[in-house]
């Protein structure tokens, strides 16, 4: 059974740096890519950034310039080094793992969104005081 760790989070005041890490246990397919989303008050939750199989990383809009994700060669363990933190980043942090992809003739199509991903893990607690 594929499993996902996290670690990291924590507390820290305004301008403040965190670190999150994350692994997964295995994953071979053009679903994979390690990343994290938050919850929001209404709707879906929200991407923090987050790798797609073939290394591409998208970050969430809020976080540009001050959040850096790496991932190790093995692509099964990723860090999120968070920088210049504000309150508003502050809550729950869900590493998620392997999306829905199905590929035909050469051509992946990967689903997108939060509710694409199979495995999430436990969260990790940012709390940024001002």
């Amino acid at each position: 059974q594929v499993k996902i760790t996290e670690s990291g989070g924590g507390s820290v005041e305004t301008g403040g740096s965190l670190k999150l890490a994350c692994s997964i246990s295995g994953c071979s397919h053009c679903g994979c890519g390690l990343g994290w989303y938050r919850p929001v008050q209404s709707g879906e939750p929200r991407l923090v950034a987050a790798f797609d199989y073939d290394g591409d990383i998208r970050y969430g809009k809020s976080v540009k310039g001050r959040f850096t994700i790496s991932q190790d060669k093995s692509k099964t363990t990723v860090s999120l080094e968070m920088n210049r933190l504000e309150p508003q980043d502050s809550g729950t942090y869900y590493c998620v793992g392997e999306r829905g992809c199905t590929c035909s003739g050469g051509w992946c199509h990967v689903d997108t969104g939060f509710y694409a991903y199979n495995y999430w893990g436990q969260g990790s607690v940012v709390n940024v005081s001002s």
